[in-house]
């Protein structure tokens, strides 16, 4: 396994802080490393020194001669003037790439849907980042450096960059090493076999970890329970040694120097406190029998229709997680919940008690109170909240969610990308809603910020739609998943994002099978078998599909038998959804246990994995039954 680069003895201060400190690291052939930590704690910094495009204060970079290095920023600088073309492929002939056909894998990844000659001005920033995406991979470096790769992609954009670096620098003998910092805990997962923890306490260390994310707040776990144990053996003897030191006034003047130099060495040796940040419940309003309905609601935009004659109803304590093609409609679906927007026609029939409050996007909103102090932006909006029994007031508020003093008076507009989503969200929280909308709530926040807002959430009684790429985040705190899949219709998951993405591959395969075949080798009429991939089909043609496509209708004994399959796939669905809430429930209990917290999470995986299966199951049965 070759030696590609190679990081000794980084250090780095910027003003006060020190976001690097003789940190040293490396990387060989098959490395694929997650980088996290929190908001503000230095990782792209710690990316951009890796490519040479910053310098350390001290140590230095090498790199193998020979090798190739290639980065992709936070924010994608792609030329105005150009075209996709020019920026994926330059000036190389169109016989070059056109005839390699890893390039041409990179191209129907990102760029199926858009034009060679479509200017860059014109992209959208999901589309931008594609483009971005696209141009880097296509010139397969040695070094791969990604910051935030999955922003702005959509559930099934990031399914498959993760299926493409997997492929590319994780498969045996691979060449090349990847390094990614990202918030997406599922891509981790499928992405990377190391991870480095940038501390970001002040102490400027990195700390390494062996497997994906899961492995690393497993191992992160037994560390956190290794420190506490030498920490209550630290605070022990600290507690003789001053009780020693404080006996009688007239032994003080005679003890021992080497006592006093013992007890001054553990008092010095107290680690600095990390920055935690803590979401507790605050106060939901009463929520009636009548939340939302969207009753024959239809919406067009020009040149596309978002929903056709579309009835969805939601009740209290509804939890639904929302997936969707860019530009089916998402975003038009929370400003129609959130009366920000008419239906075309239909009504949005709202409850009489629903208070609802949107988490959007960006946080452009807070622009406007740029002047204002985090601690006054939320004053502005409650003064005083009631948190589990207690008042707080908006200064302590600030400080349970992570903001230090300094950082609490400071003006809004010089707050970090990740603080301002903070003091958004938090913002929402105080006007005690009882029906949240949240709009791509991953976006600038760290893996440990993303864990307390999902605890927050796992405790919400109120009702609860997400719209989110982040497949981590929906599979934990909502129930159910709907799908847009730019048919007009709002269609239920119930096997919930794998099954989105067997839709899309298959709404593709049909199209490309569609564009490939005569006209008059096309089953079906007026093109209906086509928009039924999309949407998965009538109930009608899958049960035709089930019967092996004959023209004889299945048989009532056929019917009856899937009916009672489905029943009874249901029946052990609902014990593995009981026995993964009790397990869950036990690892909470015992997550200082680092074995027991192994063991159980494997439980999980095979539950998991049983329910997979089922729900496949469950599908085919029920499209029989009808």
């Amino acid at each position: 396994m070759a030696h590609l680069l190679g990081a000794d003895g980084i250090a780095l201060t910027i003003g006060t802080r020190t976001l690097l400190s003789d940190v040293s690291l490396g990387l060989d052939d098959g490395d694929r490393v997650g980088v996290v930590g929190p908001n503000g704690a230095g990782k792209s910094t710690l990316l951009r020194i890796l490519a040479g495009t910053s310098r350390p204060d001290a140590g230095r970079v090498t790199r193998v001669g020979g090798s190739t290095l290639g980065m992709l920023d936070q924010r994608d600088e792609l030329a105005e003037d150009a075209t996709v073309l020019d920026i994926v492929h330059g000036d190389a002939d169109t016989h070059v790439w056109a005839s390699d056909a890893r390039v041409r894998q990179v191209q129907d990844g990102l760029l199926a849907d858009i034009g060679w000659d479509f200017p860059v001005v014109k992209l959208s920033g999901g589309q931008r980042r594609r483009v971005a995406l696209a141009a880097l991979l296509v010139q397969d470096p040695d070094l791969l450096l990604l910051d935030e790769p999955t922003n702005h992609l959509d559930v099934e954009g990031v399914a498959w960059l993760a299926a493409h670096l997997r492929e590319r620098y994780g498969r045996p003998g691979a060449t090349g090493a990847l390094v990614v910092v990202t918030h997406d805990r599922w891509f981790l997962d499928e992405v990377c076999s190391r991870m480095w923890e940038v501390r970001g306490d002040g102490t400027g260390a990195i700390d390494g970890y062996e497997g994906g994310y899961a492995a690393y707040i497993l191992a992160r776990a037994e560390r956190a329970r290794q420190s506490a144990t030498a920490a209550e053996k630290r605070d022990n003897l600290l507690r003789k040694e001053l009780a020693w030191l404080r006996r009688g006034a007239p032994a003080r003047t005679s003890k021992p120097k080497f006592r006093l130099d013992a007890a001054s060495a553990l008092i010095d040796d107290e680690p600095p406190p990390r920055d935690s940040m803590e979401l507790t419940r605050m106060a939901t309003r009463r929520l009636g029998k009548d939340v939302l309905d969207l009753e024959s609601v239809s919406v067009a935009v020009p040149g596309k229709v978002l929903f056709d004659d579309v009835t969805w109803r939601l009740g209290p304590g509804d939890r639904y997680g929302v997936v969707g093609v860019n530009g089916a409609g998402k975003t038009t679906l929370l400003a129609l919940l959130a009366g920000r927007r008419m239906a075309d026609s239909g009504r949005v029939k709202r409850g009489k008690t629903i208070h609802v409050r949107e988490l959007s996007q960006d946080v452009t909103e807070l622009d406007e109170l740029g002047g204002l102090t985090a601690v006054e932006v939320v004053e502005q909006e409650k003064g005083r909240v009631v948190v589990d029994g207690k008042e707080l007031t908006a200064s302590q508020l600030t400080e349970k969610l992570g903001f230090t003093r300094e950082r609490a008076y400071t003006p809004v507009k010089d707050l970090s990308g990740g603080e301002r989503r903070r003091l958004q969200l938090l913002r929402l929280l105080v006007a005690e809603p009882n029906v949240l909308l949240l709009d791509e709530p991953t976006n600038d926040l760290d893996t440990d910020t993303l864990a307390a807002v999902e605890d927050l959430l796992d405790g919400w009684l109120g009702t609860l739609i997400v719209v989110s790429h982040d497949r981590y985040l929906l599979e934990r705190v909502a129930d159910r998943q709907v799908a847009l899949l730019g048919d007009g219709t709002i269609r239920d998951l119930p096997g919930g994002v794998e099954e989105y993405l067997r839709l899309r591959a298959a709404a593709k395969a049909a199209g490309a099978s569609a564009s490939g075949t005569p006209a008059g080798a096309s089953t079906g009429s007026g093109g209906g078998s086509a928009r039924g991939s999309a949407g998965g089909g009538s109930t009608s043609g899958a049960a035709a599909a089930a019967s092996g496509g004959g023209d004889e209708a299945l048989s009532q004994r056929d019917i009856r038998a899937a009916k009672k399959e489905a029943s009874r796939i249901e029946r052990r669905l609902a014990k593995i959804a009981q026995k993964e809430a009790e397990l869950h429930e036990t690892i909470a209990q015992q997550a200082t246990d680092y074995q027991a917290v192994a063991r159980l999470d494997a439980e999980l995986r095979d539950l998991a994995s049983e329910r997979d299966e089922l729900e496949a199951a469950w599908l085919e049965a029920a499209e029989v039954a009808g």
